[in-house]
């Protein structure tokens, strides 16, 4: 784990930690509602004269588990301020039940010598002023008071419990014993994060908690926040903690909360369906409002009609506009697309890479082609990122060979690019910097071509949200449009929606892809080889990422047992394999096609005017089609699916 824990260094921060943000607002009103966990009433807030909330309001009871979402910049974290107390509002109340605390990671632990096990500890406020009491009390009755309350909070398991947490989130037992001062700033950040759910406020305020976090804490935190005891409200983009660990989503959009039943691809179901009822009720509106208008105009001038006319227009006055959803700008990312080399781009034999003596990676044999999708499976500290600087040519092969094509471009992104951004720059300088020849011009269409519009070209980097620092580093990363693009965490702080557009990237891009990232659905989305480095090895992993998910949520089991393994067929030639991609990348253009047929129909579908009367057989037609469509993406799919069958089996053997 050495090499992906470097020490702070110059990084250590000199400033006290608050252990849990905690706060404790005082009912505004009766205690008639002290089973309502959180009441946000009519809240009106804003920054820097920009109102980012109006007029909201919502209750979450008690004990749910609650995923903020909303694009970047939309206000999510001034909201949590707001649920703190921290900020003073225009308009409403924040109430929670009487006696009840906030706990969130304010702040990184400072680089302090204290150990990891008891910076956790010490979160628990209320244990550690009763240990103290419990040696210095004399008078029996409150002696005995005070072990009544440790034995009621659980005081002596709390060392078991802190523990838990702290291997959950990565660190081993020896680590926990070492003090802070021995770990950079991100893996402080997950101490902060085990000190406040070591404490279980009644209300855990998570602002983008998995940002610090690798796959394996990642899932483990997700099995953590179902089985939390208390109330949940965090903030984030990952949609599989959003799908497994939450039951309600909250939205800001519009300067409005509005709360969704159910866990993210549940509400993404439900506002579409929202819009599309909208969409057609607006539509309906205008048609109405347009017969109105058409016999005021032909009749107002006429004395046998005006009186008709005149109450058309108090009708049309009275009418209450509703307003079609308005789309926002689609988040989008283009990547140039590079030459095609001929295959392997990359390739390995016997190969070795570490740090001075010490070998991290020994035996490896690997081959990397331009049409490649490769997820980097394992634990911390295993060689994930001692790979990836290997294979970008940012750490020698200490033994053995790798051998590139010689016009291999590679194109490399890690967090620390983004941090390491000149903050005093503007984006349009940035590139500048990395294509002096091209017209300003050129460069804001590249900027563009990234959702970096022309308010952000010239804004300095230090003022850009964490979302639109990552794109910017994105783009200076495929400016040279690599045929190797290596992302190393490259969803942190990018909302849902830049996270499905760099999955539609990906996916077009022509160039070989590997991946390291906690985000499931990205994995799931892209990659189609996963490679497991585990024990000083990199090997092919066999099985699926729900297994390495169920893997890794259970006790320290091998990822293979140990089996005879059965006589295998004759390993498939590299051409019977190419062949095989190309037929499950044909069949899932096919799917896509129908998808779009269907799409289209379902729009028809959708059309108010196909209901009204008369138009029975008109519809009967489209609902026939419809199901005729939808029997041929059954078909299409299933095709499909014995298609990447073949492929697993092919690349398996």
């Amino acid at each position: 784990m050495a090499p992906c824990k470097k020490p702070a260094g110059n990084t250590v921060a000199n400033q006290s930690f608050k252990k849990v943000s905690t706060v404790r607002l005082t009912p505004q009103h009766s205690s008639s509602i002290a089973l309502l966990m959180l009441k946000i009433s009519d809240i009106t807030y804003s920054v820097e004269g920009r109102t980012l909330v109006e007029h909201a309001t919502v209750t979450i009871p008690t004990g749910h588990k609650v995923g903020l979402v909303g694009r970047n910049g939309s206000g999510k974290t001034t909201l949590f301020r707001v649920i703190r107390g921290e900020m003073v509002l225009d308009t409403g109340s924040v109430s929670i039940p009487k006696g009840w605390k906030i706990g969130g990671v304010s702040q990184e632990v400072p680089g302090n010598e204290v150990s990891l096990i008891n910076t956790v500890l010490r979160a628990d406020a209320e244990r550690e002023a009763l240990l103290a009491e419990a040696d210095t009390a004399t008078d029996p009755t409150r002696i005995a008071e005070v072990q009544t309350r440790l034995a009621d909070i659980d005081a002596w398991s709390a060392e078991a419990r802190a523990a838990t947490i702290l291997r959950g989130l990565g660190f081993t037992n020896d680590e926990q014993k070492m003090p802070c001062s021995a770990f950079s700033g991100g893996w402080r950040m997950r101490v902060a994060l085990a000190a406040v759910l070591f404490s279980e406020p009644d209300l855990l305020l998570l602002d983008e908690p998995t940002n610090y976090l690798d796959l394996e804490g990642a899932l483990w935190l997700e099995a953590y926040l179902v089985k939390y005891p208390h109330t949940v409200l965090i903030v984030s983009h990952d949609r599989e903690l959003l799908n497994r660990s939450v039951g309600g989503i909250l939205h800001l959009e519009d300067k409005g909360l509005t709360y969704y039943t159910g866990p993210y691809d549940s509400f993404a179901k439900q506002r579409a369906a929202k819009r599309a009822v909208q969409a057609a009720a607006a539509k309906k509106q205008d048609a109405q409002r347009a017969h109105l208008q058409s016999f005021v105009d032909r009749f107002k001038a006429k004395a046998s009609k005006a009186k008709q006319a005149q109450s058309r227009v108090k009708m049309l006055e009275k009418m209450e506009t509703i307003r079609a959803p308005e789309d926002a700008a689609r988040t989008v990312f283009t990547f140039p697309e590079p030459e095609e080399l001929s295959p392997p781009i990359i390739a390995t034999e016997g190969a070795a890479v570490g740090y001075g003596n010490n070998i991290v990676l020994h035996d490896l044999n690997l081959r990397i082609d331009q049409d490649d999708r490769i997820a980097l499976l394992g634990r911390n500290g295993e060689g994930k990122s001692t790979l990836s600087k290997m294979l970008s040519d940012r750490l020698p092969v200490a033994r053995g060979k790798m051998v590139r094509s010689n016009k291999l471009r590679i194109g490399f992104f890690a967090q620390h690019q983004v941090e390491e951004l000149r903050v005093e720059e503007t984006p349009l300088d940035h590139l500048f910097r990395e294509r002096p020849n091209e017209g300003q011009a050129k460069l804001r269409a590249r900027l563009a071509g990234f959702g970096l519009g022309a308010d952000q070209a010239e804004t300095a980097v230090g003022r850009l949200s964490g979302g639109q620092k990552a794109r910017l580093s994105l783009l200076l990363a495929t400016l040279p449009a690599p045929h190797l693009l290596i992302l190393d965490e490259p969803t942190n702080h990018l909302d849902i929606e830049s996270r499905e557009a760099l999955v539609e990237a990906l996916t077009a891009y022509s160039g070989a892809v590997i991946l390291v990232s906690h985000d499931m659905h990205l994995l799931s989305m892209v990659a189609d080889r996963l490679w497991l480095v585990k024990d000083g090895h990199v090997k092919p992993y066999a099985e699926d990422l729900q297994t390495y998910r169920k893997l890794l949520l259970t006790a320290d089991k091998p990822a293979e047992k140990d089996k005879p393994q059965p006589t295998k067929a004759a390993k498939p030639g590299r051409d019977q394999i190419l062949s095989l991609r190309a037929d499950v990348r044909k069949n899932e253009e096919r799917v896509n096609k129908i998808n779009e047929m269907r799409d289209k129909l379902a729009k028809k579908l959708a059309d108010p005017a196909l209901y009204e009367d008369g138009k029975a057989g008109e519809l009967a037609t489209w609902n026939k089609k419809y199901a005729e469509i939808m029997d041929g993406l059954e078909r299409a799919e299933a095709m499909w699916m014995a298609a990447l069958e073949k492929l697993e089996k092919a690349e398996k053997a």
